[in-house]
């Protein structure tokens, strides 16, 4: 999925310890191999493939589950969440390496090809159907949080349950260590010269994940563009914003942090807080500084 991931766990002995954690590696290597747009052989660019024909396509049990989740969320963002975002992140790949906005005209038919609503599921057969040729699926916002979530729960399955799983600004949390009551995570701080103090709160089998532009990011004409396109413009994101999202899950916290990114500091939390058991906040550089807001049971998570 082109990100490190790390594993950190307790257990009785080194050998049982690096047994689980070789088993929880190798499982996150199977889902690279079906959920990676970056590798042409995954079932995920299979599926893009099968756009061509507008066949359906009988999915694994893992990318049902993760195509299932993401449209759910897409419905819940209104969009701004979306799977279907491929062929606007090519562009902007493409962008990054050539330091060159894309041409307006490639940017016209890749947001034809854009829409979760071109998506179509069949549930009791677990398929899917891409329905205008040439889509180009994405899960780079939802992928990563199911990985770590299932490295996770694999671990925890072998008996371990102190154990974190990471990945690319994801992470989930089982119980805590030895003698403590939680993982202390530090927020990943805003990058400008003007950063608030760190931050860190305790987690309990909970999942966080992180959205902003700190490491991938291209500057044009004096202007920062996200690596994070808004599904609905077709453009990188430009206002800087630092998102960090707490869920119970791994998919619902990326996808959320994602979201929240596209719609603004604003609309942003107002999906988050309508959300259960979810808290997050959003930092974003102003004319006066760093501006912070926060959901409201996110001061209960802060820990020294």
């Amino acid at each position: 999925m082109g990100v490190p991931f790390r594993i950190v766990l307790y257990a009785g002995d080194e050998a049982d310890a690096r047994r689980v954690a070789g088993l929880a590696f190798a499982r996150l290597g199977e889902l690279n191999s079906i959920l990676s747009d970056y590798d042409d052989h995954s079932e995920l660019s299979r599926l893009s493939r099968s756009s061509a024909t507008g066949a359906w396509v009988a999915l694994s049990e893992d990318l049902w589950r993760v195509l299932a989740r993401g449209q759910e969320l897409a419905r819940r963002s209104h969009g701004a969440f979306d799977m279907t975002v491929g062929p606007l992140v090519q562009l902007w790949r493409r962008a990054r390496r050539q330091r060159q906005l894309p041409p307006p005209d490639r940017l016209a038919e890749a947001r034809r090809l854009v829409g979760w609503r071109l998506i179509e599921l069949d549930p009791p057969r677990h398929r899917a159907r891409l329905t205008v040729a040439g889509m180009r699926l994405d899960l780079g916002g939802i992928a990563k949080g199911y990985a770590v979530q299932e490295a996770l729960r694999l671990i925890q399955a072998r008996g371990l349950a102190r154990a974190l799983v990471s990945g690319g600004g994801d992470l989930a949390t089982g119980e805590p260590p030895p003698g403590r009551d939680g993982w202390r995570v530090e927020l990943a701080p805003p990058d400008v010269p003007e950063a608030p103090p760190a931050r860190f709160v305790r987690l309990r089998r909970r999942a966080l994940a992180t959205s902003g532009d700190a490491f991938q990011y291209v500057e044009i004409g004096g202007v920062r563009y996200s690596h994070i396109v808004d599904p609905r413009t077709g453009l990188g994101l430009t206002d800087r914003s630092l998102v960090t999202v707490i869920a119970d899950d791994g998919m619902s916290a990326d996808a959320l942090a994602t979201a929240a990114s596209v719609l603004g500091p604003t609309a942003g939390l107002r999906l988050l807080a309508a959300q259960p058991r979810v808290e997050g906040r959003v930092v974003w550089p102003t004319d006066h500084g760093m501006e912070i807001r926060e959901t409201g049971g996110l001061e209960k998570l802060f820990t020294p």
